[in-house]
C-alpha cells in the first residue's frame, strides 16, 4: 500500500504505557449512532428472514397474551355476578381458567420458539464479524499495526463482537414485544376507560424525558467503558507476552500501576454507567405507581356509580402493569444500544479500514534470483524518508551481505524487497520485472526467511516444519530437518517429531528454534533467501552449527544476509555498507578492507 494514502482506522487515544493499545478517545461518543446502526441493520440482511419469523412469533406471543387480563376478568365478573345471585356457576369459570393456562402454554412455546430462532441467528452473526474481523487482519497493511496493538485487534474479536451479539440474542425481540405490547395494551385500555388510560398515558412524556436526560449522559461512558476495557485486555496481553522482560527489569510495579490505573478507569467509568442505566428501573417503577394509584381511586368512584365492572377494572389493573414494563424494557434496551453502536462502530471502522493496495496480479515464473535496487527512496512517514537513494545490483545465487550500525535501513531494506511496505520512488526488480507487478502473495513465494526472532506455534515440531510448504509429506519434513542439522535435536525430544512446542515456543533452546525456522525454509525451497541476524542471540557453538545449516540451505540461491557479527559475512560475494540510508561503500571483504573506509572502521571495532 502506498505510504501517502491514509488509512481511515478506527477513533485512536493516546497511549497507555509502552505498547499499549488504542481505542476511541475518551469521552468520545460514536460518531454516527444511526450510522453505526445502519450498518449493523445491512450486515443482518443475510439473516433477514429467520429473524422476521422470529419476530412473527414474539408478537403472535404478544397478542395471545394480551387476551389473558380480558378473559381472567370476565371469570371475575362472573364471580361477582353469581355471589350476588347466590349461584355461582363453576363450569363457566373453570372453563375460562382452562383457556387462560391454554394461552400462556402457547404464548410460552411461541416464546421459546422465537427465542431459539434468535440465539442462533446471533451466533451465526458473531461467527461472520469474527471471520470477517480474522480475514481482513490479514488484508491490512503492516502500517495499521504499527498505529494498533495486539490488545486492540483481540478487543474487536472479543469484547466488540460479544457486545453486538448479546444486543441481537436479547435485545432485538425485547424491543419488538415492547412496541407490540405497548400498542396492544393501550388499546385493549382504551376499549375498558378512555379516562383511566389518559391517566396512564400522561406518565409517558415523563417517562420518556427520564429516559433521554439519562440517555444524555450514560452514553460517554458507555464509551469510555468500551474503550478501557480494550486497553485493560491490551495491557494484560503485552504484559503476558513480555513476562519474562518484565521480570528481568523489575518491571512488576510499573506492571501493576499501569493495570490499576487502567482497572480503576474501566471500574469507574463502567460503575458510572451502570448508576445511570440502574436508575431508569427505580424511577420507571415510581412513575408507574404514581399512575397506578390515580388509575385506582378513579377505578373505585366508576365502580361506586356503576359505570364498570370489578372484573374490568381488575383486567385494566393487570393491563396498566403490562403499559408500564414495555416502557422500563425499553429503557433498558436502550442503554445497551448505546454500547452496542459504540462497539459496531468499532468493528465496522476495523472492517472498512483500507485493504492494502495491489499493484500487480502476476505470479513469479522460473525465478532465477537476479535482484536490483534503482534510486530506492523509502519513509514508513512520507515526510520523513529514511531511505535516500539505494541502488545495487545482486546477481542470482550470489550472497549479499548487508551491515551498518542499527538504524541505518538494513531490515527495512528487506522488507522492502519482500513487499511489506511499497517504496515511495524508485524501483525494486526480480529478474528484470518490477516486484509491483507481482501480486504479493505471488512475490513471497519466491522468498524465504530466517528472523533473529523465532516465531513459532503451539503444535508438533512436524507441524512448524511443514508451515514452509503446507502440502508436504512427512519424509519431506524429515529430510528438510536434516538439511537444517535439526533431525539429531528432534531425536532426542520425547516423542521426536511429535514433540509439542508450547505457546511460546520456550520448551526448547534458542538455537533449537533458530534450528527448526531454518528447516521451514529448506522445505519452503526458495529461490531468495533472507538471513536477519539469525545467529545474534546463541552461543558460539550454536552458532557454527547454525552456520553450517545455512551454508547448505545458501547453495544455489540468491541470499541477502544481515548481520552486525562481521566475522560471520566475511565469505560474501558482495557487502552492502549502509549509513543514514543510502549505500556507503560496497564490495567484497578484501576490497573493503583495503579502502580502509567505514566498513574497516566497524570491522576492525569488533576487536578493541
Amino acid at each position: 500500500m502506498s505510504e501517502e494514502k491514509k488509512i481511515n482506522v478506527p477513533p485512536k487515544g493516546p497511549r497507555r504505557g509502552p505498547g499499549g493499545p488504542h481505542g476511541p478517545v475518551v469521552g468520545e461518543k460514536p460518531k454516527n449512532f444511526k450510522l453505526a446502526i445502519k450498518k449493523l441493520v445491512k450486515y443482518l440482511k443475510v439473516s433477514l428472514v429467520p429473524i422476521i419469523v422470529a419476530l412473527c412469533f414474539a408478537v403472535a406471543g404478544v397478542a395471545i397474551t394480551l387476551n389473558v387480563p380480558n378473559i381472567i376478568g370476565d371469570a371475575m365478573n362472573e364471580l361477582f355476578a353469581g355471589a350476588l345471585a347466590g349461584s355461582v356457576n363453576m363450569d363457566k369459570i373453570v372453563s375460562l381458567l382452562i383457556k387462560v393456562i391454554i394461552l400462556i402454554v402457547i404464548s410460552a412455546f411461541l416464546s421459546y420458539v422465537q427465542g431459539f430462532i434468535l440465539a442462533g441467528v446471533a451466533q451465526k452473526i458473531s461467527y461472520r464479524l469474527r471471520r470477517d474481523i480474522y480475514a481482513k487482519i490479514n488484508k491490512l497493511p503492516l502500517k495499521f499495526y504499527d498505529s494498533t496493538s495486539n490488545g486492540e485487534v483481540l478487543s474487536y474479536l472479543t469484547n466488540d463482537v460479544d457486545m453486538v451479539s448479546t444486543t441481537l440474542n436479547q435485545s432485538l425481540s425485547q424491543l419488538v414485544t415492547s412496541i407490540v405490547t405497548l400498542v396492544g395494551v393501550l388499546v385493549m385500555m382504551i376499549r375498558i376507560s378512555w379516562a383511566m388510560t389518559g391517566i396512564a398515558v400522561l406518565m409517558v412524556p415523563v417517562s420518556l424525558g427520564l429516559i433521554m436526560l439519562v440517555v444524555k449522559h450514560s452514553q460517554k461512558h458507555f464509551m469510555r467503558q468500551q474503550r478501557y476495557l480494550g486497553e485493560v485486555n491490551g495491557h494484560i496481553e503485552e504484559m503476558y507476552a513480555g513476562h519474562n522482560v518484565v521480570s528481568l527489569y523489575n518491571g512488576q510495579k510499573k506492571s501493576k500501576e499501569t493495570f490499576f490505573g487502567l482497572n480503576d478507569k474501566l471500574y469507574r467509568s463502567a460503575k458510572r454507567s451502570q448508576f445511570l442505566s440502574g436508575l431508569m428501573m427505580p424511577v420507571m417503577q415510581l412513575i408507574g405507581n404514581v399512575g397506578y394509584v390515580f388509575v385506582c381511586v378513579l377505578g373505585g368512584l366508576f365502580t361506586i356509580k356503576g359505570s364498570i365492572s370489578p372484573g374490568s377494572i381488575q383486567a385494566f389493573v393487570s393491563y396498566l402493569r403490562q403499559f408500564n414494563q414495555p416502557i422500563q424494557q425499553s429503557a433498558n434496551i436502550v442503554n445497551t444500544l448505546q454500547s452496542t453502536a459504540a462497539a459496531a462502530e468499532r468493528v465496522f471502522g476495523f472492517l472498512e479500514a483500507p485493504d492494502e493496495i495491489e499493484t500487480g496480479d502476476n505470479k513469479a515464473q522460473n525465478v532465477e534470483g537476479n535482484v536490483e535496487f534503482k534510486n530506492v527512496k523509502f519513509g514508513y512517514n512520507p515526510d520523513n524518508i529514511i531511505i535516500n537513494d539505494f541502488s545495487s545490483t545482486v546477481s542470482a545465487g550470489s550472497r549479499v551481505a548487508i551491515v551498518g550500525p542499527t538504524g541505518a535501513g538494513k531490515t527495512t531494506m528487506v522488507k522492502l524487497l519482500m513487499r511489506f511496505y511499497d517504496i515511495n520512488g524508485g524501483q525494486i526488480t526480480l529478474d528484470g520485472i518490477d516486484t509491483a507487478s507481482f501480486s504479493r502473495a505471488g512475490l513471497r513465494e519466491e522468498f524465504g526467511m530466517v528472523l533473529q526472532d523465532t516465531w513459532l506455534f503451539n503444535g508438533t515440531i512436524m507441524e512448524n516444519i511443514r508451515y514452509g510448504k503446507l502440502g508436504a509429506s512427512d519424509e519431506e519434513v524429515v529430510a528438510a530437518a536434516k538439511v537444517a542439522c535439526a533431525d539429531r535435536f528432534i531425536r532426542t525430544l520425547p516423542g521426536g517429531y511429535n514433540f509439542v512446542l508450547n505457546e511460546e515456543a520456550d520448551n526448547i533452546s534458542q538455537g533449537q528454534k533458530q534450528l527448526l525456522t531454518i528447516a521451514r525454509a529448506v522445505l519452503n525451497d526458495p529461490k531468495v533467501l533472507i538471513l536477519d541476524e539469525a545467529t545474534s542471540s546463541v552461543d558460539t557453538r550454536t552458532e557454527i552449527l547454525i552456520q553450517k545449516a545455512m551454508d547448505r540451505l545458501m547453495q544455489g540461491r540468491t541470499s541477502f544476509i544481515i548481520a552486525h557479527r562481521l566475522s560471520t559475512i566475511k565469505d560474501a560475494d558482495k557487502i552492502l555498507v549502509m549509513r543514514d540510508g543510502d549505500i556507503v561503500e560496497q564490495g567484497n571483504h578484501a576490497e573493503l578492507m583495503e579502502q580502509g573506509g567505514f566498513y574497516a572502521g566497524l570491522y576492525n571495532s569488533q576487536f578493541q
